[in-house]
């Protein structure tokens, strides 16, 4: 109501040129690797959400909630330029509600439902190179 957005999208001029090397190379993640330390999250998992899109769709996050939130997943390597979908979007809180949230929420549910130590192997391979060939 607001015309607020919880999103950055387009929002880089606080951005330093540092900040745009470590978003670019995601190494802004590395923090969590404590919370990795600590348990409270996975190296591949899916990704921890904003607690206003965990109420959308209450009962498909019931399901991704079963397992441990990640630092990476196939989500985040198919969304790895969200920020800039949101750009170009007349509304970004709508099309992330009703365009990537419901995609997301699809490939996170299939990773809960079939996830494996050998499929964790290969998204974080597909999260190395995903990183390096952008």
């Amino acid at each position: 109501a607001s015309g607020k957005h919880d999103f950055n999208a387009g929002e880089t001029s606080r951005i330093t040129p540092l900040g745009k090397i470590l978003r670019k190379t995601k190494l802004d993640e590395l923090p969590q690797l404590l919370n990795v330390l600590k348990g409270e999250m996975s190296l591949v998992g899916p990704r921890p959400e904003v607690r206003k899109w965990t109420l959308v769709y209450p009962e498909r996050w019931e399901v991704v909630h079963r397992v441990k939130p990640g630092i990476t997943d196939n989500a985040s390597i198919m969304f790895r330029h969200e920020e800039e979908l949101l750009t170009g979007a007349a509304s970004p809180d709508d099309t992330y509600r009703e365009v990537i949230l419901p995609k997301k929420l699809e490939i996170y549910t299939d990773y809960v439902n079939s996830r494996s130590f050998s499929g964790d192997i290969k998204i974080l391979l597909k999260t190395m190179k995903a990183v390096w060939t952008d």
